[in-house]
């Protein structure tokens, strides 16, 4: 198990810039708007040679009607439980504050290591300021100003000393499957079912979600890591900047991972949102499961669900070679199935067929049905090969490969489908001259 390094506070003491530089990233929002952070946000820091997981968390607050505030103390119980380092952030320009006190107790409880960390120290006044967050009894702190770096590196090298001495695990090489889908369609939902542990803030307030969380996922045979992003919305919806990020974090997030789970609301059915990011999906190569969530509130015949999956597929035509799961999340309906289709599809994903056994049944079919002749020359295709890279990638060679076109092409991939299983799992085909 890797090192983690928790940092944490009251919102707006700097807790997200500090993150950004420790992960030399991009990765949390910062935004001037107070309590920004909503969830727990993972980084990886390598210093001298040692490297160490850091949460940002959302800022703690106690007493307060605001239902994000609450929720987000929770998160920073939580990162308290995970963490092996605290790094507890203040503020030299407010002083010691009333919820600083607060953290404080509840950071000498926990027994765990922490670093009480003073930011926006710009000027030697401010570091004389300093001084008085030795009240805060958690013994020596560090000047830090995280806006220009000043005070990082000493930081560091005190975070490299005095964490525990274990190798760090590397992390496996298994799939990453990301959930994607509109804001509030219940992806936070389906990975609170999946690890049955209050990963996410779950409220009921559209796009709660606005960073990515990795989380392994590793029972009942299944291995590998969840990707929870934040919803994907519309461009004209992304008022604030918040909203924007999360747009770049999620197409950032189908792009990381390798196989996406796109939730559809049954209530509302599939939307040009939807079709958006299917194309997105499509467009980098990554495999596909599509998942109809809220099953449990449509009114159902015999024929709701077939139906459902008919309007889905016509409306992804030419693409309709993937699996359509009907399930609640909140009552956990089909969750098992999910597992077992991600398997299928990283399994087809990961297929590869033999040059020879490709030939015997590829040249028989093209050679029935040739793509039609252009400008007076016949075009024959001579042979066929797998290409040696990530996803499913064929390259047929003849003799005029500028002459096909996208029908003929569509026709060999509907034909490949019919004879290897790559169901969920977008395949590209490349025509070249011998």
């Amino acid at each position: 198990m890797g090192r983690i390094v928790a940092i944490v506070g009251r919102p707006n003491v700097g807790k997200s810039t500090l993150f950004n530089r420790l992960t030399e990233s991009r990765e949390a929002i910062v935004d001037e708007v107070s309590g920004v952070t909503r969830d727990r946000n993972y980084g990886t820091c390598l210093w001298n040679g040692v490297s160490f997981s850091v949460i940002d968390t959302g800022g703690y607050v106690r007493n307060s009607d605001d239902i994000f505030e609450e929720e987000i103390n929770k998160q920073v119980l939580l990162a308290v439980d995970e963490a092996d380092m605290i790094l507890f952030m203040v503020d030299v320009t407010t002083g010691i504050h009333e919820l600083d006190s607060g953290v404080a107790d509840l950071l000498r409880r926990s027994g765990k290591k922490v670093i009480v960390v003073v930011n926006k120290i710009d000027n030697n006044e401010r570091l004389a300021d300093a001084t008085e967050f030795y009240k805060l009894g958690l013994g020596d702190y560090f000047p830090l100003s995280s806006i220009n770096g000043a005070g990082t590196g000493d930081l560091l090298d005190q975070i490299v000393k005095d964490l525990p001495d274990q190798p760090a695990e590397e992390i496996p090489e298994i799939p990453r499957v990301a959930i994607v889908g509109r804001p509030n369609v219940g992806k936070s939902s389906l990975v609170n079912s999946l690890l049955g542990v209050d990963r996410n803030i779950v409220t009921p307030l559209a796009g709660t979600t606005r960073d990515s969380i990795y989380t392994r996922y590793n029972k009942f045979n299944h291995d590998f890591l969840l990707v929870d992003t934040a919803g994907l919305r519309k461009k004209a919806k992304v008022s604030e900047d918040i909203e924007f990020y999360s747009v770049m974090r999620a197409v950032r997030t189908i792009e990381s991972s390798d196989l996406c789970l796109l939730m559809i609301d049954a209530t509302r059915g599939i939307e040009a949102q939807d079709l958006n990011i299917i194309s997105l999906i499509l467009k980098n190569n990554k495999g596909i499961i599509i998942l109809v969530n809220k099953w449990d509130l449509v009114e159902k015949d015999n024929n709701t669900a077939l139906r459902t999956e008919k309007d889905i597929r016509s409306k992804t035509a030419p693409f309709t070679d993937y699996p359509v799961l009907f399930i609640s999340a909140t009552n956990k309906q089909r969750i098992h199935k999910i597992l077992e289709t991600v398997e299928l599809v990283n399994n087809n994903r990961r297929r590869k067929i033999s040059t020879s056994e490709l030939n015997d049944v590829l040249l028989g079919i093209v050679h029935d049905n040739p793509p039609p002749s252009a400008r007076g020359k016949f075009i024959k295709i001579k042979y066929v090969t797998q290409l040696p890279v990530y996803t499913p990638s064929f390259a047929f060679f003849c003799n005029f490969p500028e002459y096909i076109k996208e029908p003929y092409r569509r026709y060999v991939e509907n034909r490949m489908r019919e004879k290897f299983d790559f169901t969920g799992v977008p395949i590209r085909i490349f025509f070249r001259k011998k």
